[in-house]
């Protein structure tokens, strides 16, 4: 196996790793209001935040940037508790209310999450000196895996609406709070909330 498929395999594991779900959970939070039928939509809000997490992974691994990792791990529950609260508020249809908007969030939100993806790569890399070519096959393989969880998600999705009959609004509203619910739960376990509202931490 080669460098790059080696590093491709471990950003498609990164994401995809059930023990490491917080990921997973913000993209399934983008898809909830969708069906398979309207990938096309889903595919421009992915690769905004696509866009938005592929910019701070690629600073963050060059050492362009610095941040609290903590303080990050905190940030990225919050951004899927806010992306899943706010399904609550998008239409039945699957058009969202300020499309613009959605794209600008999953941009920004993308920003927090590549910081996060970062903190892991920069740990495989150590002392490496070249960091170009393992940058871009992790961040290749972080899409493939993404696009892989998007269309789990939709599919499954189709299957309840589209075959079972399941109401997309009642859908949505059931998959977006079932995230919104594990997303606080990763807020109120988290360290630095926990110490930033007088909380011991075991």
């Amino acid at each position: 196996m080669s460098e790059f498929q080696a590093y491709l395999q471990l950003g498609f594991s990164h994401i995809t790793d059930p023990n490491g779900y917080d990921h997973i959970l913000f993209v399934i939070a983008l898809c909830a209001i969708y069906a398979f039928r309207e990938w096309k939509k889903v595919l421009v809000l992915v690769t905004a935040f696509t866009l938005g997490h592929s910019v701070t992974l690629a600073l963050a691994t060059l050492k362009m940037i610095t941040y609290s990792s903590a303080f990050i791990e905190l940030l990225i529950p919050i951004t899927i508790f806010i992306t899943a609260v706010s399904n609550f508020s998008e239409k039945s249809t699957g058009e969202p209310k300020s499309p613009k908007l959605r794209y600008v969030l999953a941009a920004c939100f993308g920003l927090i999450h590549g910081m996060g993806f970062s903190n892991y790569l920069r740990s495989l890399l150590g002392d490496q000196d070249s960091i170009v070519m393992p940058l871009f096959a992790f961040n290749v393989g972080l899409e493939l895996g993404q696009l892989v969880i998007v269309a789990i998600a939709l599919a499954i999705a189709s299957l309840f609406v589209d075959v079972i009959r399941v109401k997309r609004l009642t859908w949505n509203h059931l998959i977006s709070g079932i995230v919104a619910g594990m997303a606080l739960s990763l807020i109120l376990e988290n360290e630095v909330f926990r110490t930033f509202v007088g909380l011991s931490v075991e």
